[in-house]
C-alpha cells in the first residue's frame, strides 16, 4: 500500500504598496463609510508580508517539492518587481478595475503564478496587510 507523502515548502517575501478603497459605484459618503481611513483620496501604504506555500510529493531525483530559488525567482518577477513602491490603483493594470483589498491582491497573486506551477503542486496565498490581519486564497 503506497501513500502519498505531501510537504509544504513556503516561501516569504516582502513589498510596500499604496492603495486606496473605493467603489466608484458609490457616493463618496458611502465610501467613507465603509472604507472609513482606507478611502483617503490621497491613499495610504502596507508593508506587506507575502507567504507562497506550495504542497506536493517530494521529487525523487531533486528531493524538492519546488526548487526555492525558482520560486523566489517567480515571485520577484510576477509579484514583487510589479507591486513594490507601487500605487496598486494607479501603476498597475491589475487593480484599475478591481478594489484593491487584501483579499483581491492575494487572488491577483494566485492567478499570477498559477499559471507557472505544475498542476500537481497545490498553491496558497497567505497576505498580511499588518501584523494582525491577513488573508488566505484559496481558503
Amino acid at each position: 500500500m503506497s501513500t502519498k507523502k505531501q510537504v509544504a515548502v513556503f516561501r516569504k517575501e516582502h513589498f510596500n504598496a499604496a492603495h486606496r478603497l473605493h467603489n466608484p459605484e458609490w457616493t463618496e459618503e458611502v465610501n467613507q463609510r465603509v472604507f472609513g481611513k482606507c478611502n483617503n483620496p490621497h491613499y495610504h501604504g502596507h508593508n506587506y508580508e507575502l507567504i507562497v506555500q506550495v504542497t506536493g510529493e517530494v521529487d525523487s531525483k531533486t528531493g524538492y517539492v519546488y526548487d526555492m530559488k525558482l520560486l523566489s525567482d517567480l515571485i520577484k518577477e510576477q509579484v514583487t518587481d510589479r507591486f513594490d513602491h507601487r500605487n496598486l490603483n494607479l501603476d498597475t493594470e491589475e487593480f484599475k478595475n478591481i478594489n484593491p483589498t487584501a483579499e483581491n491582491i492575494a487572488i491577483v497573486i494566485y492567478d499570477k503564478l498559477r499559471p507557472h506551477i505544475n498542476e500537481s503542486l497545490d498553491l496558497k496565498i497567505r497576505l498580511y496587510e499588518t501584523e494582525r490581519n491577513f488573508v488566505e486564497y484559496p481558503a
